[in-house]
């Protein structure tokens, strides 16, 4: 589920690299706002890293400066005085956040009625990116209550209920993927929010051969954005991963800090499973995962987990691994996203896996659920080819 794995991650998309910024001003003003503001914060990308501004609103007045590579999404929220000593308003993120497409220059923002309610001037890119948000709106509608669903079954160790939520919500996201991002994309290749549609489009899991003539339509200023930057070397490393290529070769420590290399593991179909200890996607997939261990590991089937837990938190993944019943090999460099085989890999989201053949080549790509043992079945018994 690309889109919970968005939120659950809250992992950006694509990054952006390092590069000299273009300044913008942003002004704002509340109107008719329910309770009184206290606090204005701002939260946007600057020197490839997230910052986040705040400022006092005077008068329902308030403004930001700062600087960015190129536009691209931010974030404003507002935080209310207190309504009694001690007492807040609890936030809402439909009344107190609003999405805002930010580009070099002046820019101006009004609120009325409720903070999220904005009107706009002098962001083309905001312009294009409110036409974006008005289709993808009719979706978003229909998945937020699927994914309270999917929380409570997944709370309840409801599987099979869990699952067939998550079919629900792929569906819907497929449909949003094309019809919003995509049909956008075919019918505005110069727009300044065509990188954007694009790179949602892409998506976590980059088919390259949909994706790399899409690119070549962007123009050539949007190619030179620092993000696109970034999405191009996805694309090489989506190139690299495709069904039949050969797995890229890693080497990297196990629990007991010994090197495990990839290669030496071929002779037997192998999962390549990119997990960590504080995902709950993965901890929520690895019963399933075991059960198919067990099933064919006698068969010619072996899995090697590679991790993305944080540094100086050994004792979180080890206990994980313990807690899960995870009985294969466990590797991690304890980089986070910074893992080098997840960088290698281009993994910006988990949990993500490769099923490998026993020669080493790529022939599936993230199975979870009865597709997992259904996969495996095929490609060991043989009564599928890939």
């Amino acid at each position: 589920m690309k889109r919970l794995l968005l939120l659950l991650g809250l992992l950006p998309l694509f990054a952006i690299g390092q590069e000299k910024g273009k300044n913008f001003k942003l002004s704002g003003a509340l109107d008719k706002l329910a309770y009184q503001p206290e606090w204005v914060y701002l939260q946007y990308k600057s020197g490839g890293e997230w910052k986040t501004d705040s400022v006092k609103p005077l008068n329902g007045v308030y403004s930001f400066s700062g600087s960015i590579a190129e536009p691209s999404i931010s974030q404003l929220r507002i935080k209310y005085a207190e309504t009694s000593p001690g007492v807040r308003v609890p936030l809402n993120r439909k009344r107190d956040i609003a999405s805002l497409y930010l580009e070099p220059g002046k820019i101006k923002v009004n609120s009325v009625d409720s903070f999220s309610n904005i009107k706009v001037k002098g962001s083309s890119a905001h312009t294009e990116y409110a036409k974006i948000a008005a289709r993808r709106k009719p979706f978003e509608e229909k998945m937020e209550p699927l994914y309270l669903l999917y929380s409570h079954f997944n709370k309840n160790k409801d599987v099979s209920a869990r699952e067939k939520v998550e079919s629900v919500i792929d569906s819907l996201d497929k449909q949003m993927t094309e019809q919003v991002y995509g049909d956008y994309f075919r019918k505005n290749p110069g727009s300044p929010l065509a990188l954007y549609a694009l790179q949602q489009y892409a998506g976590w899991q980059i088919d390259a051969d949909k994706i790399e003539p899409l690119f070549a339509k962007l123009p050539e200023k949007l190619k030179s954005y620092p993000s696109a930057v970034d999405f191009k070397e996805n694309l090489e490393i989506a190139r690299k991963t495709g069904i039949g290529k050969l797995a890229m070769d890693f080497t990297q420590d196990d629990t007991l800090g010994k090197p495990v290399r990839l290669s030496s593991l071929r002779g037997r179909y192998l999962l390549i499973d990119f997990w960590a200890s504080w995902c709950g996607p993965c901890r929520a997939e690895n019963p399933n995962v075991v059960k198919v261990y067990h099933k064919y590991r006698d068969k010619g089937f072996h899995i090697i987990g590679v991790s993305l837990d944080r540094p100086g938190q050994k004792d979180k993944w080890i206990k994980a691994i313990h807690d899960d019943g995870l009985a294969w090999t466990q590797v991690s460099d304890l980089q986070f996203w910074n893992n080098e085989v997840a960088k290698q890999y281009g993994i910006r989201a988990i949990p993500q896996n490769l099923l490998l053949d026993p020669e080493g080549r790529i022939i599936a790509k993230n199975i979870r659920g009865e597709e997992l043992d259904l996969k495996v079945g095929e490609a060991i018994e043989g009564k599928k080819a890939f």
